[in-house]
């Protein structure tokens, strides 16, 4: 991606309502953050880019293995059970509205096709439903919480 280009993405991102912007392309992945300082990430997935930017890529390269150290204990106490997974990036919300009760509590009985929470994306509201039947034997995400694609929500048996 040219300096152009991610000069336009950052003024796009500090003159708008959008508080974090990711874009993945052929060439890498650009992820801006607004908040008191500009934080530009740029991950650089092709080898012909030049000199200076795989020097600024390099530095990432130590860090991937210590996290995965530190994932394989956290993977290996995963809870049994069917893990029903975050389909997008948001908020995660228990309930429909603040004072209204969850939609589901620990112990519950669901069908495939209920409704467990509300995943906000983009000032969208998507109900994320059950991909099987049984009983909700964990919820793993908080009320209010900002829920990564792919991260376990709920867990049913």
């Amino acid at each position: 991606m040219d300096l152009r280009k991610l000069k336009t993405l950052i003024d796009l991102v500090s003159e708008s309502n959008v508080s974090e912007l990711e874009i993945t392309e052929a060439e890498g992945k650009v992820r801006i953050v607004k908040g008191g300082a500009a934080i530009v990430q740029q991950v650089v997935a092709a080898p012909m880019m030049a000199q200076p930017m795989a020097a600024v890529a390099a530095p990432a390269a130590p860090a991937a293995p210590a996290a995965a150290e530190g994932a394989a204990p956290a993977a290996a106490a995963a809870p049994s059970g069917h893990s029903v997974k975050s389909p997008m990036v948001g908020t995660f919300y228990r309930a429909a509205s603040p004072g209204a009760k969850p939609f589901v509590e620990v112990g519950a009985q669901v069908k495939e096709g209920d409704t467990l929470c509300i995943i906000e994306a983009m000032k969208i509201l998507n109900e994320i439903e059950a991909d099987k039947s049984g009983t909700v034997t964990r919820v793993l995400a908080e009320n209010g919480q900002a829920v990564e694609y792919g991260q376990s929500l709920f867990v049913i048996e």
